[in-house]
């Protein structure tokens, strides 16, 4: 019994140890495999670092405005009895835009005028009387005063005729019409809107820290969101305070309105000109990579020996600088002549291999 036993658990000790000894030369075996294999280099899209002539700006949001652009409202109340325009019209200067009823207007100023040219008479036979001495001074002083009133109610009567009829302030693009023929209006209604829109003027604001940076006549360009539209213009006008809210300034450029497709009130993206600079280290934004550690580029490098021929990335951390359309500054990290990935780092490890395949644009590759 001892005996079978015993040859029993030499047994399970023999297949226990076979299977130990299998399972850590199965893991010898794959581990030997797994090192010998080389993974194929990654294709990226890369260029060659050069110093370029840095043309700085100031990136904003602003609001466009017209030069001249006014609500038009009501000055006197009453009944319309004409509207002489339509929307979108071009209007001239004092060119008739609305009649308001004026009948009792005008015969205020018909009686105001017969009681004028009464007072007139009087004053005037007053001082043919007194110049042949049958008449006293004072009698002529007072016909002189009723005349005076009398022209006085005239000028009253005709300004209260005259904002019956409603002209335009300034030449422009006249807007949809608010009133009716027939609505009684009264005084401040807003009836429609002017606007010229020849010159426009857009408004935005830049932090603080480039206060300095913004000079009356300096040249700005705006760019809209929806239809291609562009235009140049000039700083006219710099808010002398900063608001302390948001710490913004506020500024105002004139921009010529060629295309006539800038209209108030349309959300514009501004870009201030600075002076160009030479010789700066400028790369595309899709080349570099942030994390915790800090921003980074991978520069490629040549292999050394045996794998000469062979290309490897080497992650370099960047401090940048300024942005500039698709661009960013690099002030220290990498030197004209270094060649970057610009496209596929995501895959990339520092050390990895890499192969050049600049086939697929930039642009197509970062997704635009």
């Amino acid at each position: 019994m001892f005996k079978r036993l015993a040859i029993a658990i030499v047994l399970l000790g023999l297949v226990v140890g076979g299977i130990v000894w299998f399972k850590y030369f199965r893991d010898g075996m794959i581990a030997q495999f797994l090192s010998g294999m080389v993974p194929p280099p990654v294709a990226v899209n890369a260029e060659t670092v050069e110093a370029v002539t840095w043309e700085p700006g100031i990136e904003a949001v602003g609001t466009a405005l017209s030069a001249r652009g006014v609500d038009l409202a009501i000055e006197s109340g009453g009944v319309v009895r004409e509207i002489l325009f339509k929307g979108n019209d071009t209007i001239t200067q004092k060119q008739h835009l609305v009649q308001i009823d004026d009948d009792s207007e005008r015969a205020a100023l018909a009686a105001a005028s017969a009681s004028l040219n009464v007072a007139l008479a009087e004053a005037k036979r007053a001082k043919t009387l007194s110049d042949r001495g049958v008449g006293a001074a004072t009698t002529v002083e007072s016909a002189d005063a009723q005349a005076e009133s009398a022209r006085a109610q005239v000028a009253q009567m005709q300004t209260a005729l005259d904002q019956k009829q409603l002209t335009a302030p300034f030449a422009g693009v006249i807007g949809i019409p608010q009133i009716e023929v027939g609505q009684y209006v009264s005084p401040g209604t807003v009836y429609a809107t002017l606007q010229d829109l020849d010159q426009m003027r857009v408004d935005f604001a830049v932090p603080e820290q480039r206060i300095a940076d913004m000079k009356l006549g300096g040249a700005v360009s705006v760019t809209s969101e929806v239809g291609d539209l562009s235009a140049k213009g000039q700083i006219i006008a710099i808010e002398p305070k900063v608001d302390p809210n948001s710490r913004l300034v506020t500024v105002r450029a004139e921009v010529e309105n060629t295309s006539g497709k800038l209209y108030p009130g349309q959300f514009l993206r501004v870009r201030i000109a600075l002076p160009s600079e030479e010789g700066v280290i400028a790369v595309p934004q899709t080349a570099v990579a942030s994390s915790l550690y800090g921003d980074s580029i991978y520069v490629i490098r040549k292999g050394e020996g045996e794998a000469a021929d062979e290309l490897k990335a080497e992650q370099v951390f960047v401090t940048l600088g300024r942005r500039s359309g698709a661009r960013i500054e690099v002030v220290k990290g990498i030197a004209a002549g270094d060649e970057i990935v610009t496209s596929g780092q995501n895959r990339l490890t520092s050390g990895a291999r890499v192969q050049i395949d600049n086939s697929v644009p930039l642009n197509a590759a970062a997704g635009e």
